[in-house]
């Protein structure tokens, strides 16, 4: 109930921090999206191989790992040009021309709606 407008998009959220991803994780799941975590861009690939429904991958930028969050989104876009992306970071500021095709950038520190705003700006 009241979860008919999201409850198929399914949103891959990659963040390394714990807190952090359990704070956008439980956002998007009360507003009734589908949400898979991952920890870093390594284990984000083994997911998105694992699940053709992803819709969303809203990624950090600074991660531990062979990918951080921009090189992720561009291999993501690359090989699913379907998902739409959304990349936030505490220590760069993203311009349009450093995200792949029509990418959202959320700075961080991010708030409730900040998230669901440009979550649902993107599957619109």
């Amino acid at each position: 109930m009241g979860q008919s407008e999201n409850e198929r998009t399914v949103v891959l959220l990659v963040e390394d921090e714990p807190l952090v991803r359990m704070f956008g994780a439980d956002v998007l799941e009360e507003a009734g999206f589908e949400v898979l975590e991952a920890v870093d861009g390594d284990a984000a690939l083994a997911v998105l191989e694992a699940r053709p429904d992803i819709n969303v991958l809203f990624t950090d930028v600074n991660m531990p790992g062979s990918l951080d969050g921009l090189d992720l989104a561009r291999l993501v876009h690359a090989r699913r040009p379907d998902i739409k992306l959304l990349i936030a970071s505490g220590q760069v500021r993203l311009g349009a021309d450093d995200i792949p095709d029509a990418g959202r950038f959320l700075p961080k520190p991010y708030a409730p709606d900040a998230i669901l705003r440009e979550i649902r700006g993107l599957v619109a």
